[in-house]
């Protein structure tokens, strides 16, 4: 659909031609201090023309800087973004106004701006907010073309609603097993080894709880249920099927079974959020937990000489939920096509893919940016949070 449209280097091409063209009405307004008389004539042109001058300028360079895209990223990507937004702007003239917004207030409030007219053209964001916001008609298409092939199509996939996509993907990452080097020297490799482990702590008085997970959350309980063989839908030759529940297979009824065991032996507590839980973690009071790269900065700012290790298995290897994170066109942007030929013709690059990966620590969904860091420079963090076989193994 954009390849139908004008391309942005026409687009831009024409508005340099109206830019141009708005330039030719100073130079004709000289000509009559030539022909004036010496006294009085310039003195009037020369009062005049400051006047029309400034007065056309101004009108003609807004027009210029009105054309612009406005990002909402929160203040991790925000920095990234506004360093690609200036190359842009220097390339193609075309401003990119980024603003700050906390990562988890960007979909609320986009629900309410977007209608409105007063929202972003581009918000930063994670995949499982499709289907709010497609559902909403919040969302414009994506049509990548060929640079698709350019991208990892697990990350793509979970871009699609109903098989139209909705985003372009920059990071995927899920969750890994972190624990407390200084308490542990070797991290458990099976779930019975961390309740073995976490008691053995516990009762040492070394730390009040062994392991520490937020129990009402199913994002962080889907490694603990895969690892004993539970899962939440079954498949079929077309993917996932909703007819096939295994919310009461006999792996996840045996991983509850091994979670209410925890709170029962009084190794994990069924009051603690999402907070807590890392708290613990920062403090030292607890020696193992399951998150992921989010969380790493606050781990940093504590003090943490923290280890990631691989999600321990039980009766099978552990299976993490995918994150992907990307970028998300707004349905009532006033420039839709700019908005997606700044993401096609400009983010979708390995330039660019490889700035924004180097922001940060999440795995590149871009497979040449992928392909060239993985081997140079995939630190424990990327590889433990990234899916199986995205980074080499490590060094025994």
């Amino acid at each position: 659909m954009l390849r139908k449209s004008l391309s942005l280097l026409t687009l831009l091409a024409l508005l340099a031609l109206v830019a141009c063209g708005g330039t030719t009405t100073p130079t004709a307004e000289p000509a009559p201090e030539a022909t004036s008389a010496p006294v009085e004539e310039p003195t009037e042109v020369a009062a005049e023309e400051p006047t029309e001058e400034p007065a056309e300028e101004p009108t003609e360079e807004p027009a210029e800087a009105e054309l612009t895209l406005t990002v909402w990223a929160d203040d991790t990507r925000a920095p990234v973004i506004e360093a690609l937004g200036a190359q842009f702007t220097e390339e193609y003239g075309v401003g990119i106004v980024v603003q700050q917004v906390g990562f988890g207030d960007i979909r609320e409030n986009f629900t309410v701006a977007a209608p409105a007219g007063e929202g972003p053209d581009i918000i930063i964001g994670a995949h499982d907010w499709l289907g709010e916001l497609a559902t909403s008609g919040l969302l414009a298409e994506i049509d990548l073309g060929d640079k698709e092939a350019d991208f990892s199509p697990a990350a793509v996939d979970a871009f699609r609603y109903d098989g139209v996509l909705y985003g372009l993907p920059y990071a995927v990452e899920n969750v890994a097993f972190f624990y407390n080097k200084d308490l542990i020297e070797t991290p458990p490799t099976t779930w019975t080894e961390v309740q073995e482990l976490a008691a053995e702590l516990e009762a040492e008085g070394v730390v009040q709880y062994g392991y520490v997970l937020q129990p009402a959350d199913a994002f962080h309980f889907m490694p603990i249920q895969t690892a004993f063989g539970g899962y939440v839908f079954g498949t079929n030759e077309n993917g996932y099927d909703p007819t096939d529940v295994g919310l009461d297979s006999e792996g996840s009824i045996a991983a509850a079974q091994w979670l209410e065991g925890m709170i029962a032996d009084g190794h994990l507590s069924a009051d603690l959020d999402w907070d807590a839980v890392h708290a613990l973690f920062e403090t030292g009071e607890a020696a193992m937990m399951i998150t992921g790269p989010w969380a790493v900065a606050r781990f940093k700012e504590a003090g943490v000489n923290y280890g990631i290790a691989n999600l321990p298995g039980e009766t099978q290897e552990s299976s993490p939920f995918l994150g992907v994170q990307g970028f998300m066109v707004s349905a009532f942007s006033k420039d839709p096509l700019l908005a997606q030929a700044f993401l096609t013709e400009f983010v979708a690059t390995e330039e660019a893919m490889t700035q924004i990966f180097a922001s940060g620590d999440r795995p590149p969904a871009h497979l040449a940016v992928l392909e060239g860091w993985k081997t140079q420079t995939c630190s424990p963090l990327v590889r433990r949070v990234s899916t199986a076989g995205r980074c080499p193994p490590s060094p025994k």
